[in-house]
């Protein structure tokens, strides 16, 4: 069974390198909006990159040392461009990013 899932995990991961020009193209604006919220900060850069649905926002403060308030606000401008579901407690954006996504951001904080 684990075997299975592990075939399906990787399938989906080879999938997504495929898809990604065609991603890119389709959210080129959302991608844009999403460079515009996060600015040059590379720990909401790291709290947009766990946002998956799976982790409330303590979780999210926890794992990337972000404060809270910094998370509510990056949250709550997030929902305003409509780049995250409604869901605040529990961040999942919507639109597919791959994890160098802010790599031009560097060491900046």
């Amino acid at each position: 069974m684990a075997k299975g899932i592990e075939i399906l995990m990787e399938m989906r991961d080879l999938l997504r390198v495929i898809a990604e020009p065609a991603l890119a193209t389709r959210d080129e604006k959302l991608r844009e909006s999403l460079r515009g919220v996060v600015g040059k900060g590379r720990s909401k850069a790291e709290a947009v990159l766990l946002m998956d649905g799976s982790r409330t926002q303590s979780t999210i403060v926890n794992e990337t040392g972000i404060d809270q308030g910094g998370l509510s606000r990056l949250v709550k401008s997030l929902r305003s461009a409509s780049l995250i579901s409604a869901d605040e407690k529990h961040p999942h954006l919507l639109i597919s990013i791959q994890p160098n996504f802010f790599d031009h951001l560097g060491d900046a904080k």
